[in-house]
């Protein structure tokens, strides 16, 4: 166990202890999946995992409360593997090193996993004390959300019985969410039969590093730096200058993360090296000023390595940088009633180029369905014109408010006796499984809740310790309120 497990409510810190020790990466929860399975049948708890790979446990009322709607607790299991760059952290195998700084929970190096970690721990509480007062409760603990919410797309609706859910996914303690956009995700390839390299060239790595990144739906509008949109300027400058070809191009990582580094490989003439290496150091510092004091530890690095034995055909190559550095990437419109909230994004996730092969991976965020249409075919028409292919997966509702929800003016009642303060109901920008949900079972009253997070989907994420307490107070007392059916 380490020190966060004696933290204040144990009954949270201790469980997400626990899950700290389990890898659970998207796209590797077999042993995430086990642990719950097994955790449970040591406390005697009702549970299984259904056929898209989501865990569902079930818990009797407490004597007395058989009368109340039954309430469904919702979170994910798998996280955000982000690490920093001289991280050695392998997140299918190492456990998260978890410590204490002031009062935040962060991580040595990597994601934290308290998106969702802290739902799951707060189901594991809830499900093991049974001193708690509550109606019949089950918990519904999904399948990789952070990549194509696969588990929430491709369950069953029967696979749930609440009445109500209270998913446990929001990052802002005193806030409650009642509507979320949905998303889609695109994917553009090219092939293209690679060119042998000049021999009389040398090669350079250009490295853009330690950028903040972030989660592209909740801090897209946060003016921070895209490293695959910043590189495509400076590959650009490379390309119409200093006679550079390019050979490879590796960015970031995660669909649902800015990306935070990028690199390229370029050849180019010898008695232009030193040059470009001058003109690296004025991007640098562009950069710099450009993204100050949001980028404060921004990183860009140029280096000599050796001569690849291919390179992007030059036609291909033009057509691939021009697309990079015409498609859109950020906030794409705002509410117009609610401007201080983002209605339609893309975010450029993930560029691969190289050995002949190209991909650019990109997700697309609306609350409105005819602008996240809109914004599709704006990126198709950028990426067709490159030559590429375009295709689309993974689409998901937004979650429409319902301004007559019985469960929010609970809550807000709720909050106001415990803490003397008024909570905050909202929509965001982030994509919520609660528009599948609701779309599967419309009758259900939803509700999006948790503590504080910050800088979710990257190494600097972290978790406010006092907020956890407020929030496990605000849950218990939920449960004790649930209205009768």
């Amino acid at each position: 166990m380490s020190e966060i497990a004696n933290l204040q409510p144990q009954a949270i810190w201790k469980n997400f202890d626990l899950l700290t020790q389990v890898p659970r990466p998207s796209g590797h929860l077999e042993k995430v999946q086990k642990f719950l399975l097994d955790w449970a049948a040591s406390k005697g708890v009702k549970a299984f995992k259904d056929e898209a790979g989501n865990i569902i446990m079930r818990k009797p009322a407490s004597a007395g409360m058989e009368n109340r709607k039954m309430v469904t607790l919702q979170g994910h299991m798998d996280m955000v593997p982000q690490k920093t760059k001289d991280s050695t952290h392998n997140f299918e195998t190492d456990p998260i090193q978890t410590y204490i700084d002031g009062d935040w929970v962060k991580a040595k190096g990597t994601t934290l996993g308290s998106d969702d970690g802290m739902a799951v721990a707060t189901i594991m509480a809830v499900m093991e004390d049974d001193t708690l007062k509550h109606g019949p409760v089950e918990a519904f603990i999904t399948a990789d959300e952070e990549t194509t919410m696969y588990g929430v797309n491709h369950m069953k609706a029967d696979v749930i019985e609440g009445d109500i859910l209270l998913n446990l996914d929001d990052e802002t303690e005193g806030e409650m969410i009642i509507g979320s956009a949905g998303g889609v995700n695109m994917t553009a390839t090219l092939e293209y039969k690679p060119q042998e390299v000049d021999t009389n060239d040398a090669a350079v790595k250009v490295t853009l590093h330690k950028l903040f990144g972030g989660h592209s739906g909740l801090e897209i509008n946060e003016g921070r730096c895209n490293a695959n949109k910043a590189m495509a300027r400076l590959v650009q400058d490379a390309i119409a200058n200093f006679e550079a070809c390019l050979a490879e191009w590796k960015g970031g990582n995660m669909r649902n993360a800015i990306p935070s580094s990028a690199e390229v490989v370029l050849t180019l003439p010898k008695e232009n090296v030193e040059a470009f290496k001058e003109v690296v150091a004025e991007w640098r510092q562009t950069f710099k000023d450009e993204y100050e004091p949001v980028e404060q530890t921004l990183e860009l690095d140029v280096e000599d390595v050796a001569l690849p034995a291919y390179i992007v055909p030059a036609e291909i190559q033009d057509n691939l940088v021009d697309a990079l550095c015409a498609v859109h990437n950020g906030v794409y419109r705002m509410i117009p009633y609610n401007k201080e909230v983002v209605e339609t994004s893309s975010n450029l996730a993930i560029v691969e180029i190289g050995e002949g092969h190209t991909k650019f991976l990109i997700l697309i965020r609306s609350s409105r369905d005819s602008m996240r249409e809109c914004c599709v075919e704006t990126l198709e028409s950028c990426f067709s014109m490159a030559g590429m292919k375009v295709e689309t997966d993974g689409e998901y509702p937004a979650w429409q408010p319902n301004p007559k929800s019985e469960i929010v003016e609970l809550m807000k009642g709720i909050y106001h006796e415990l803490f003397n303060e008024e909570s905050n109901v909202t929509v965001v920008h982030a994509g919520l499984e609660c528009g599948v949900i609701g779309a599967l079972r419309p009758h259900m009253d939803l509700v999006s809740f948790g503590p504080t997070l910050r800088s979710p989907h990257t190494p600097n994420e972290r978790c406010n310790i006092p907020s956890v307490e407020k929030y496990w107070k605000f849950v218990k007392t939920i449960l004790e309120r649930v209205p009768e059916k």
